[in-house]
């Protein structure tokens, strides 16, 4: 077997446990769900667990629910329910079936029920604090409450009047009772419900009790039938509480595994983080394209493609570790590479007048659309005598192995002529502000018949044909790998990029005018750009950068290191 095979059948840890659970019986198929909180919008980080989740369920035959665990009204909102869905979707995937964990908040009333009158769970009077006091530590254990030994009787009343309104908020918890000495902390007596008079985004008023997430999940799981639990590692130490739960009800038990998160380079993908930036207008929204969001990655312009072929080249680990950004970035290069059609636009520009273009005389040259896709055909550019090429591709003097424009010098216009500049104008200041240059009408792209060579060409646009538009030139965030732990006295607001937004006019070929909202395209030796949602109908375009060709950040690294 070749190499090759060998890494295609290659099979992760997850995928192996599962083989294990279908062969032996325990399971007859796969079962997932994607379950997030919508109390924000999602971040890169989520689209591996959805890759995962719904991955799994399609590769084995079953299915993936999406359900949302909505157990904290005072944080969730229908919102980001919404998000959450055209997330998933522009993302690739379909769930089988639409869930909340209100849709279960009797079934759930009812088992808490059902574990008093067993006697292994009652209602508690310490507040939050003490509850946390009695808690012990990961070194100590806990003590009991005073009110771990009430009658079932009477933890069934107090827990129905709880329900019934009669109590403070906080005044009183259900919890389980298991082992306050346990050295796992997560099964010391943990909270099954909480009073909170919140408004839900669902159930509206209904309740004053909420379940808690750990109460929560598990049996949601078992209700859906789900077969494989997969979760992030920091659920590891609640998988106990998980089996207990599973155990003592008697009910459907899945097996969770948990993974590594996907934690990348130069990100702050905390929600708490996040919502800060957004509310205190740091960014422009949750779906600003400086965002680690989905939705701001879309805005931004990187693929769902790019996303997926990202989470897949990753992996699946066991622990933790830091990915570099720049393979995400080099994913959604090497996608757009492929299918990112090309235009030719300049972005700080210089005239260059070609002094014996005949008055009046258009060319139209023609250009491929895309070198990798043949099929996608050529495309028409004007050409006149006035044009624009960027400021960095002359110099007046240049070094020996400059290949662009150069006073005394020749260069070859993509798609065009090769020109000599002869000349330049320059302003009060000194700094040139036109380009005179000659062009040799027998060296036209594709019909040279001059037998002339030069070593540099470089892309430029006619002045009297260019389309003007605002760019929008986006970088990271955050100048520091990992601004989620800052220096002592700082924050991580002060690794803010300044430069991470720049606002600049370009000009371009006038076919990017036939570009819609989302169309991306390779700005010839530039990056790649998106038509951003702030470009007005019949008016002014806006374009985004989303990414530059080359990695420029490691470069900088680089060289601050040799430095």
């Amino acid at each position: 077997m070749s190499e090759a095979s060998d890494k295609r059948e290659s099979k992760n840890f997850i995928e192996q446990a599962i083989d294990a659970d279908l062969t032996s019986g325990r399971f007859a198929n796969v079962q997932t769900r994607f379950p997030p909180e919508p109390n924000g919008y999602l971040h890169i980080g989520h689209a591996k667990s959805i890759c995962l989740n719904f991955g799994l369920a399609k590769k084995h035959g079953g299915t993936c629910n999406l359900r949302f665990d909505d157990t904290n009204p005072a944080k969730e909102e229908t919102e980001y329910v919404d998000s959450i869905m055209e997330d998933i979707r522009w993302l690739g995937f379909e769930w089988d079936s639409l869930h909340f964990a209100s849709d279960y908040f009797e079934q759930l009333y009812t088992w808490a029920e059902k574990l008093i009158e067993s006697g292994d769970a009652y209602v508690c009077d310490l507040s939050s604090e003490e509850t946390r006091e009695y808690r012990g530590t990961l070194t100590s254990p806990g003590k009991n409450s005073p009110f771990r030994d009430r009658s079932p009787a009477e933890n069934l009343d107090f827990f129905r009047r709880m329900r019934g309104g009669e109590f403070e908020d906080g005044s009183k918890s259900l919890r389980a009772k298991i082992d306050m000495t346990a050295p796992n902390i997560n099964l010391r007596d943990p909270v099954m419900y909480r009073i909170l008079r919140a408004t839900h985004h669902r159930t509206g008023d209904d309740w004053c009790i909420y379940p808690t997430y750990d109460w929560t999940h598990g049996q949601s799981d078992s209700i859906e039938g789900i077969t494989f639990s997969i979760c992030t590692l920091e659920f590891e130490n609640h998988r106990p509480l998980y089996d207990w739960f599973c155990e003592k009800l008697g009910i459907h038990h899945p097996r969770q595994i948990e993974f590594a998160k996907l934690k990348l380079s130069t990100l702050m993908i905390g929600k708490r983080f996040m919502l800060k930036l957004v509310k205190e207008g740091y960014v422009d929204g949750w779906d600003d394209p400086r965002m680690p969001t989905l939705s701001g990655y879309r805005r931004r312009g990187y693929t769902p493609e790019s996303i997926r072929n990202f989470c897949s080249d990753v992996g699946v680990a066991k622990f933790n570790s830091t990915i570099d950004i720049i393979r995400l970035e080099s994913s959604v290069r090497e996608h757009l590479n492929r299918v990112a059609p090309r235009r030719m636009a300049v972005l700080d520009p210089v005239k260059l007048t070609i002094t014996n273009w005949p008055d009046g005389h258009v060319v139209v040259n023609e250009a491929v659309n895309n070198p990798g896709e043949p099929s996608e055909g050529n495309r028409e550019i004007p050409m006149s005598g006035n044009l624009l090429i960027e400021r960095e591709d002359f110099r007046e003097e240049a070094p020996r192995k400059f290949f662009r424009l150069k006073k005394g010098g020749a260069v070859r216009l993509r798609a065009g002529f090769i020109v000599d500049c002869h000349d330049v104008v320059k302003d009060d200041d000194g700094n040139v502000i036109e380009i005179l240059c000659t062009y040799d009408p027998e060296t036209k792209s594709g019909s040279d018949t001059s037998g002339r060579k030069v070593k540099g060409t470089i892309h430029w646009v006619s002045a009297d044909h260019a389309d003007e538009f605002e760019v929008r030139l986006y970088d990271r965030l955050f100048t520091c790998e990992n601004p989620a732990a800052p220096e002592e006295g700082k924050t991580f607001l002060d690794y803010l990029n300044s430069e991470s937004l720049k606002v600049i006019t370009g000009y371009g070929e006038p076919c990017l005018r036939e570009h819609a909202v989302g169309d991306r395209v390779q700005f010839e030796r530039l990056g790649y750009f998106v038509v951003d949602k702030d470009s007005e109908p019949g008016g002014k375009q806006v374009f985004n950068r989303i990414v530059t060709l080359r990695d420029t950040w490691g470069k900088m690294e680089a060289k601050g290191k040799a430095d």
